[in-house]
């Protein structure tokens, strides 16, 4: 008889449980990464060791052709937080705050705000200069946030130490790094580890929204010495290019700052085995994060979002850093793993994605109603099949002299826009006035010749300029606020 009823219990017990769960809203977990491109494990890259990412990747959808609106952190950031495009927020370096523009803007984390959730916020989410606005507010939102944290670690204090190609100028601007001595949890990102999982622990019995923003791989590449003792600087290879690999490319598209252009052979691996200790560096953390997760039983109910703001050029192209419009700068890694879609976890979608996407797709994934001005799509046709289609295009633009860029005497002042479709990328500056770019993916997927005025391309040129104009247009209409 008591075994009977202790059954019993059992079954109601669990019956309950499974009620509570189909009823209780899903968490979310955003984790930004700073300048972050596509040298991963799990995107293919052959040498870079991200063993926690990897696994996320295993849980979710990896998106395959995700690309940023803006490369460049402010823009880029603004536009994934409000659902808008860099024309719409008006934002379009690293000086303006979105608000200045749109005021009544609905921000992601105000939307589940005011859907019941606990919104927090750590680390780098909306734009911090990057070294020196670490520990601070930087650019934040404070409408969005019932709660803020603001990591500071050694790596700070360390910056006396760091290693640079030109000393004369700010860190944050250029290929500077430490490998440093002390331990993970001196830095500033294992802080913000570590203060986020408080935040799980804290709110793990309420629905939360709370995002993780990672500093590292974002110049200077700090990270403990470990991480860099497993990148021997005699592994790391640097790209291999044709040597005409410019003469095709307008002036307006190419750009370096002058001090990073004639570094020797050695210089670039110890920058290139910085960039990769620092991004497993970051993913140490991510996987400190996953596991407190597991830990506290919010897997099972906990959609996450792995994203950075822009890709990153490493040497193609005789390129470093950012603020282009070729592939590497404009695409980045996307990975959502939600538990609905346990079927098709681990599998990757090739369809284009834009980061503009996030916001109705973290809407649609928990059943919110989302504000009317979104410019994006949710993607959850493509989590629910990998292999359906995507966007006929994806937007990117960049305008090419800013405040960054203006001791460079190459690039002419213009704004480029780029759109990137399954097999093409077309590039107009200036309206077509400083130059086109058409790169063709299926035979040239490291964007090498520019058909944009070869014989035999005016056509799917024509194509590119129509598809692209309808783009622009979407991308500049006024939000509905």
């Amino acid at each position: 008889m008591i075994g009977r009823l202790v059954a019993v219990f059992v079954s109601i017990s669990l019956f309950l449980t499974a009620a509570w769960a189909a009823d209780k809203k899903p968490n979310v977990l955003l984790i930004a990464v700073d300048d972050l491109n596509n040298d991963l494990g799990t995107y293919g890259h052959g040498l870079v060791k991200s063993p926690h990412i990897d696994r996320l990747a295993r849980r979710g959808v990896q998106f395959e052709r995700a690309y940023c609106q803006y490369p460049v952190c402010n823009p880029s950031r603004a536009s994934l937080m409000t659902g808008l495009y860099p024309d719409q927020t008006g934002v379009r370096d690293n000086a303006v705050h979105f608000r200045d523009n749109i005021p009544g803007v609905v921000t992601l984390p105000q939307m589940f705000r005011r859907n019941g959730y606990v919104a927090a916020r750590v680390g780098k989410i909306y734009h911090y200069g990057v070294p020196l606005q670490i520990g601070t507010d930087g650019l934040d939102d404070a409408a969005s946030w019932d709660e803020v944290v603001n990591p500071k670690g050694r790596d700070v204090a360390d910056e006396p130490l760091i290693e640079t190609v030109a000393p004369h100028r700010s860190f944050g601007g250029t290929l500077s790094w430490l490998a440093a001595d002390g331990e993970d949890d001196e830095q500033t990102d294992a802080i913000g580890a570590a203060a986020c999982i408080r935040l799980l622990e804290e709110h793990k019995e309420r629905p939360f929204f709370i995002a993780m923003g990672f500093y590292r791989p974002h110049t200077p590449f700090v990270a403990p010495r470990k991480y860099f003792e497993m990148y021997p600087l005699p592994l790391i290879g640097l790209p291999r290019e044709p040597p005409d690999d410019l003469v095709d490319v307008p002036p307006a598209a190419w750009v370096d700052r002058p001090y990073q252009l004639y570094m020797s052979e050695r210089t670039q691996k110890e920058v290139r085995q910085a960039y990769y200790a620092s991004i497993t560096f970051m993913d140490a953390q991510v996987g400190r994060i996953l596991d407190a997760l597991d830990r506290l039983g919010l897997s099972g109910n906990t959609i996450i979002v792995f994203f950075s703001d822009h890709g990153y050029h490493m040497g193609e192209h005789k390129l470093w850093q950012k603020t282009t419009l070729f592939e590497n700068s404009a695409r980045v890694p996307l990975i959502v793993a939600a538990p609905q879609f346990e079927k098709t976890a681990g599998l990757g979608a090739k369809g284009i994605t834009e980061l503009v996407d996030v916001y109705p797709t973290l809407a649609d994934l928990c059943g919110l109603e989302p504000p009317k001005h979104l410019a994006g799509h949710s993607l959850r046709a493509q989590l629910e099949n990998p292999a359906a289609a995507g966007k006929a295009a994806a937007l990117t633009t960049y305008d090419s002299v800013d405040r960054v860029h203006r001791d460079s005497p190459l690039r002419p002042p213009t704004v480029g826009y780029s759109i990137r479709t399954e097999r093409w990328r077309y590039t107009e500056w200036g309206g077509g006035q400083h130059g086109v770019e058409l790169y063709d993916h299926e035979n040239d997927r490291r964007e090498y010749t520019n058909l944009g005025l070869a014989p035999g391309y005016q056509d799917v040129v024509q194509r590119m300029k129509d598809l692209l104009a309808t783009a622009v247009e979407r991308a500049g209409r006024r939000p509905e606020l």
